[in-house]
């Protein structure tokens, strides 16, 4: 099976001092020209967030921003009125279309706030604006991969204006899950924590792993892991 190995340490680095950010794809000041991103898979950045610091307010369109939180609380703020604090367990996707404005701050005095911000490649540009954050318990993710993000915003998943699913799982040591990857998809396999065996291929927290061909996947904890797989298009 066709696989693109990317390990945690070779992702792009920033550090601002109130900010340490990993970018598996090229973002910014970073450019690999074998890292553009994967399919409509366009950044994974993983950010450290000092006590009060965040990211005033700036502009984005024409994308989908979605923001998993690991641990502590990030708050946002936007210009389509929208204010909220996202918590381990949630996933906010905001739909940037025509022009939406929006700050994301650490909601925490005293600690760190760890997330990954995620943008996909709409579907179609000039999409109106929109917001949505929906909590999915540790019950749900526990040793099964829980839809969190789809086109069609089923099972209760938020609604990615694309053609893509996103699952959560919080995999147990010595358990395992198989997942199918289809004709014309891939799959893009994101570690948060842990450590996990891909079909043979070893992963720990930060590396990513894409499938390029359809065939089984298995997914085994060595020990206790949380991570997302993105099923896209090919």
């Amino acid at each position: 099976m066709s696989q693109i190995f990317r390990a945690s340490d070779a992702r792009g680095d920033a550090d601002f001092g109130w900010l340490k950010s990993k970018h598996t794809f090229s973002f910014g000041s970073y450019f690999d020209p074998n890292h553009i991103g994967f399919g409509a898979l366009r950044v994974i950045n993983e950010d450290r967030v000092a006590p009060t610091a965040g990211f005033p307010t700036h502009p984005h369109e024409n994308m989908e921003i979605i923001s998993y939180v690991v641990s502590g609380g990030l708050e946002h703020k936007d210009s389509l009125g929208t204010g909220s604090i996202i918590r381990p367990g949630e996933l906010q996707r905001m739909t940037a279309g025509t022009g939406v404005r929006h700050s994301e701050y650490n909601a925490s005095s005293t600690d760190p706030v760890h997330f990954l911000q995620i943008w996909i490649v709409p579907e179609e540009d000039g999409l109106a604006p929109s917001y949505e954050q929906k909590a999915f318990p540790t019950e749900e993710r526990q040793d099964a991969l829980r839809l969190i993000g789809s086109r069609d915003g089923r099972n209760g998943s938020v609604t990615i204006n694309q053609d893509v699913d996103l699952y959560g799982s919080l995999l147990t040591a010595d358990r395992s899950l198989a997942f199918d990857v289809r004709p014309s998809r891939k799959v893009w396999v994101q570690i948060v924590r842990g450590k996990l065996n891909v079909n043979g291929q070893q992963l720990t927290a930060g590396d990513g792993l894409g499938v390029l061909e359809q065939g089984a996947l298995s997914l085994s904890a060595q020990e206790d892991s949380e991570f997302l797989l993105f099923d896209l298009a090919a």
